[in-house]
């Protein structure tokens, strides 16, 4: 397999804003495919007219661009090529390298020729500040790496599902990881360069740690802890206990740091029946399983909060807001909310044992409004309905099939 893999609904979300007078930022992990996108968009630019003179694109991290990251040389570079009147198409790639970006960017805005592409794999690219300099003028395309969905799709057929969900999880839902012909040990290599990537210029550097071994450790424990509520204390402690004596502050910079580099996703906790947001204990979720894999080895991997992981980052991509859930004593994994409501979600490997149906059912049949719920297992059995809970399979929900 060599070949492009189309991300349809970021590129239909491109075509939506094309010559909008807001700019695009999108952003997400290293070789997730945003470069990859941009390039199939200009050539749907092409394709709808669009002469290429009027498609200027840079990424700052080709050496060859060294001299455009100061801003005035790169504002004068712009302007320079703005040949006429007729829309001009800018992309940034890696926009974050450029310093004092936003003053470029904003100024190029102004100008009625000129449709502005970014992305980033950064999120400080998104701070408090660059976003108010910014503010009411972009609109953020949030990219992960490849859903099940698209990974079944670029397969080229539907068949044997779960065993393609094994090698989606095995193989990594990084898009080029497709061209590697399942070969592990090279698999592993390209996860490991990116890996490094992120560690080097996304999280040491920028954060200028220092102690990398300590990263390193909370990287671990975090990526062995998917799907468990934790804390910054939690993780001090264990550190500490384990002879690795680290202070909170640190852990929370560490924390914060993988979570900019779209390393780590945070799910907040939600008090269901009081209704409001509670401030401690949360769980995280890694953004691609090959990359937890390649570091800590598949054996003793937990298939439960393995598919707690998939399940989350989807209803990410879906544009939902994604909470655990807390009802009295009880944990609902999942409670997804957008414009159009809440939706709860149970995830669990399986449930054909009684206890373990019981126990998943009774967080859901605790809340008293009307709003759906659901179980989803990886077991291949009819759905089910108890009492307005159902339960579906969790790879016709990944494929959209629920």
């Amino acid at each position: 397999m060599n070949k492009i893999i189309l991300r349809d609904e970021y590129l239909q979300t491109l075509k939506e804003f094309k010559d909008k007078d807001i700019i695009k930022i999108v952003t997400g992990i290293r070789r997730c495919g945003k470069s990859t996108l941009m390039q199939i968009f200009q050539g749907y630019l092409k394709e709808s007219g669009v002469q290429a003179d009027h498609i200027i694109a840079i990424n700052f991290e080709d050496y060859d661009y060294e001299d455009l990251k100061q801003p005035r040389e790169l504002y004068k570079y712009i302007k320079d090529r703005l040949v006429d009147d007729d829309m001009h198409y800018v992309f940034f790639d890696e926009i974050q390298n450029v310093e004092d970006f936003p003053k470029v960017v904003d100024s190029l805005n102004l100008k009625p020729n000129v449709d502005l592409y970014l992305t980033g794999s950064n999120a400080y690219m998104l701070s408090s500040e660059i976003a108010t300099f910014l503010s009411g003028r972009y609109v953020e395309v949030k990219m992960l790496p490849l859903s099940f969905k698209e990974y079944v799709k670029a397969t080229g057929d539907e068949k044997e599902l779960s065993l393609k969900y094994q090698k989606y999880l095995k193989f990594s839902s990084f898009p080029y990881a497709m061209m590697l012909d399942e070969k592990e040990e090279v698999i592993n290599q390209y996860l490991e360069s990116i890996y490094s990537t992120v560690m080097l210029k996304d999280i040491i550097s920028r954060k200028k740690i220092t102690d990398v071994m300590m990263l390193e450790s909370v990287i671990r424990f975090m990526f062995d802890n998917i799907g468990n509520l934790t804390s910054t204390k939690k993780i001090s402690d264990t550190m500490t206990s384990d002879g690795r004596k680290v202070d909170v502050k640190t852990v929370e910079k560490y924390i914060t740091a993988l979570e900019e580099s779209f390393v780590v996703y945070q799910a907040k906790r939600y008090d269901v029946k009081g209704k409001n947001y509670l401030k401690t204990l949360d769980k995280y979720y890694v953004v691609d399983i090959g990359l937890r894999y390649m570091l800590l080895g598949s054996r003793n991997a937990d298939t439960g909060h393995i598919l707690e992981n998939i399940i989350y980052l989807e209803l990410i991509r879906r544009g939902y807001k994604v909470y655990v859930g807390k009802v009295e004593s009880e944990e609902v994994d999942f409670v997804a909310m957008n414009s159009k409501g809440i939706i709860y979600y149970q995830v669990a490997a399986t449930v054909r044992e009684e206890s373990t149906l019981l126990r998943e059912l009774r967080p859901l049949q605790k809340i008293t409004d009307h709003y759906p719920k659901y179980i989803i297992t990886l077991d291949e059995d009819p759905d089910a309905d108890y009492d307005g809970i159902r339960r579906i399979n969790a790879l016709q929900f990944l494929l959209g099939e629920e």
